[in-house]
């Protein structure tokens, strides 16, 4: 299924040939589509991976975090669904925990967290901030550019937002059950 893959290059070029990049503190994001099934991303599928897997930071990821990520891997592409429906397919957590696990996911984009949004089908939240433009919240140290990131994924895909950042098509929102 093809998806926005998002390539982390540490180089100070500014550019590179016929992708969009995004400069950041020396570090270039390469948005380009992809095929997530392509992603060269070690996902632990058995018990036994799971318990001895840790993130780059060393960290172990609890039971709800993997729940959480197994179900995000099942929303289609060009569909979206909320923090609070993921809760209810899975009959645990909050809408804010599942957040919590998305911001702390190791796995994207194979684990495609850009496809979560607010339930009242605003955009949400994306690499630790919320919302875009004069609607972002979290102090000064949230620009809403990575929200806007967030939209600009999920325009590839076919899922579209309005100015101030909520679902303009219904249809869109994937209701998927654990």
């Amino acid at each position: 299924m093809p998806a926005t893959r998002t390539t982390l290059r540490s180089t100070k070029r500014a550019g590179i040939d016929k992708h969009k990049t995004i400069t950041s503190r020396a570090t270039i994001v390469v948005e380009e589509m992809q095929d997530l099934a392509d992603c060269n991303i070690h996902y632990p599928l058995s018990e036994n991976e799971r318990k001895t897997f840790k993130t780059l930071d060393g960290k172990r990821v609890t039971p709800h975090q993997w729940a959480v990520y197994d179900f995000t891997r099942t929303i289609p592409c060009g569909r979206v669904t909320t923090y609070k429906d993921i809760c209810v397919a899975l009959g645990q957590g909050s809408p804010r925990s599942v957040g919590s696990a998305l911001r702390n996911n190791p796995f994207a984009p194979f684990v495609p967290c850009h496809r979560i949004i607010a339930s009242n089908m605003y955009i949400g939240g994306f690499f630790g901030e919320w919302g875009t433009g004069a609607n972002a919240r979290g102090g000064q140290k949230n620009t809403g550019l990575q929200c806007n990131r967030k939209m600009e994924m999920l325009a590839k895909e076919g899922v579209t937002f309005s100015v101030e950042g909520y679902l303009t098509d219904d249809s869109q929102l994937w209701i998927g059950r654990g």
